[in-house]
């Protein structure tokens, strides 16, 4: 992983920015793996990339598992969460199809569970609470089009 960079987000609203930012230089087949403890903002981050993508409702997967969303520009946002699933059952949800698929980014919390996520086009968050509103924002990126995203930030 190269083209790292770290934010300091002192509130829920600075961490919904942030997410606007990568919204707005998302590009179609990144996927974007997310990690952290619960409550650290993983899916506030993955509400201001939809909303940047002119998608409104985005909420966590944490029972549903996999949630599917299309903006107006036609790609679609995959959020899925992991938390809740074994290692072995999270081939049953065929997150590879979605992986670098030209419509869609692909954006997944707990990926410690995929036993192998893909290793192109990837972007790492890593969100770290380090008190009870700030967050230590870690992003790095691996391929072209995920450090085509990250340069942007």
């Amino acid at each position: 992983m190269n083209n790292s960079k770290i934010f300091i987000s002192h509130s829920e609203q600075d961490t919904l920015k942030l997410g606007n930012s990568i919204g707005k230089n998302i590009l179609p087949g990144v996927t974007v793996l997310l990690y952290g403890d619960l409550g650290t903002g993983k899916t506030v981050l993955i509400r201001g990339v939809g909303e940047a993508m002119k998608i409104s409702g985005v909420r966590s997967p944490s029972f549903t598992l996999i949630n599917e969303y299309e903006s107006p520009a036609g790609i679609f946002l995959i959020h899925s969460d992991l938390y809740r699933l074994e290692e072995n059952n999270v081939f049953a949800l065929g997150l590879e199809e979605f992986a670098g698929a030209s419509d869609s980014v692909l954006f997944i919390e707990w990926p410690e569970r995929w036993k192998n996520p893909p290793v192109n086009d990837v972007i790492k968050i890593s969100l770290t609470a380090l008190n009870e509103s700030e967050r230590e924002i870690k992003i790095s990126a691996s391929g072209l089009k995920a450090q085509k995203v990250v340069n942007g930030l």
